[in-house]
């Protein structure tokens, strides 16, 4: 029998919400970000309102409704013909008082935050884990790749997980290229919070350098049939990659505080739920790998994280994320036992055989429009692959070929491969030891 592994359904988006009640936030909170919107926007329709709130019309109406009984909204006594004969609404001077001392305790305004609690469930809606990633997919992610026949087959598992992984091996060989690969694999969208509330304080969250926000159709005010389905105080997203590298710090895992705006931001691991956070060129950052590890422990075994603000209050947040850690060194250098057990897959990562690295070379040549020369690449094979017992890598076909582009522009002549090409190349690969008289 034929079996076919089963295809996703898509992630189930948020709902949004039916009322105010349904929102889970203090009201006092809802109404002075609305108050604070209107003042710093501008913005008097409560069409325009609920698309600077991100709410539906009706909750905003609701709103609208309860601060103008509290006279802090008033209505202007004018229907736009352009926005169908919509009444506006601007701030009384007690409105704008109000608005003035909110903005005092918090310049946050915008997107109505999701209460954190509203949030764990949309989270377990799009859960790292619930991907089933087949051997096709990684394949057609990391087609650009030459890669032994066995690595797909490790890695297919590990990412299926959504467990923590450590490649790890001799540098140049394409650890980044193969981590980006998996986030290509998965292919699908999630929905990434603006904002959200926490014990009344606001976490912002969507960040556009680290989500790529896809096209979402909006609604036409004038349409009786609604096109945006899901609760707009989310953004849908590609499932966010973080690539942190050397600079990475204990701190930056950290709530990070804002004390002019006296908002506070995601930090990195948790801008990444429900995508994958990349420690590249583990071993190279001022924190030891041990103690970057030893951070993570409560994450990875448990699926939560413990932040804390600046009263010092912890508290618990979801923490979805595939956590791939990537090292030139070898793990027995850099861990503990105790350490290694915690994450769950190892793979190794080793430059290619001959046969892959001339496979690699013959790619990157005819994609960078290089003639390949047979004498050339004997000569490079038989006199300068045996000075470096014969070590190859992934980088070195690229660099090699385009070391040769460069010389020749210089030169003015046509991209040409040849043994002195190649041994001028060569020379830029590697520092030869020497003693510098000073």
């Amino acid at each position: 029998m034929n079996m076919q592994a089963p295809q996703s359904t898509g992630v189930t988006p948020p709902p949004p919400p039916v009322d105010l009640e349904d929102m889970q936030l203090p009201l006092p909170m809802m109404r002075d970000i609305l108050l604070k919107t209107m003042f710093r926007k501008n913005v008097t329709l409560v069409t325009e309102i609920a698309e600077a709130v991100c709410l539906p019309r009706r909750v905003t109406q609701e709103l609208v409704d309860m601060s103008r009984e509290q006279r802090l909204l008033e209505a202007t006594g004018t229907l736009n013909a352009n926005n169908g004969n919509e009444m506006g609404y601007q701030l009384t001077d007690a409105g704008k008082a109000r608005a003035l001392d909110a903005l005092s305790q918090s310049e946050y305004f915008g997107a109505m935050p999701v209460p954190m609690d509203v949030y764990r469930e949309q989270v377990k809606r799009q859960s790292i884990r619930n991907i089933q990633i087949t051997r096709q997919q990684l394949t057609d992610a990391m087609g650009h790749l030459v890669l032994p026949p066995d690595l797909l087959g490790n890695l297919g598992p590990a990412v299926s997980s959504g467990r923590s992984i450590l490649m790890y091996g001799p540098p140049g060989n394409g650890k980044s290229s193969i981590s980006n690969g998996i986030r290509d694999a998965m292919g699908d969208k999630i929905y990434v919070p603006r904002a959200i509330e926490y014990s009344g304080q606001v976490i912002t969250v969507y960040d556009p350098i680290v989500h790529s926000a896809a096209e979402v159709e909006k609604d036409d005010p004038n349409s009786l049939r609604r096109r945006v389905t899901f609760d707009t105080r989310y953004v849908r997203c590609d499932r966010p990659t973080v690539i942190t590298g050397g600079e990475l710090s204990l701190d930056m895992l950290d709530l990070v505080y804002n004390p002019t705006a006296r908002t506070y931001q995601a930090p990195l691991q948790f801008k990444s739920s429900g995508g994958i956070f990349i420690v590249d060129d583990l071993g190279r950052q001022a924190e030891p790998p041990q103690s970057l590890v030893n951070r993570w422990i409560v994450p990875l075994e448990e699926g939560k994280d413990i932040l804390a603000l600046q009263s010092g209050e912890k508290f618990e947040v979801p923490f979805d994320t595939l956590v791939i850690f990537s090292t030139n060194f070898h793990p027995n250098e850099i861990f503990d036992q105790a350490a290694l057990r915690r994450i769950f897959f190892k793979i190794k990562i080793d430059g290619p055989s001959q046969e892959n690295f001339l496979k690699i070379f013959a790619l990157v040549a005819r994609k960078k429009g290089m003639p390949l020369d047979e004498p050339s690449l004997v000569h490079l094979l038989q006199n300068k692959y045996p000075t470096i017992d014969n070590v190859y890598a992934n980088y070195q076909p690229i660099f090699l070929i385009d070391q040769m582009i460069s010389i020749c522009e210089f030169e003015g002549i046509p991209y040409q491969m040849s043994p002195e090409l190649i041994d001028r190349a060569w020379a830029n690969m590697f520092v030869k030891d020497e003693v510098i008289v000073k």
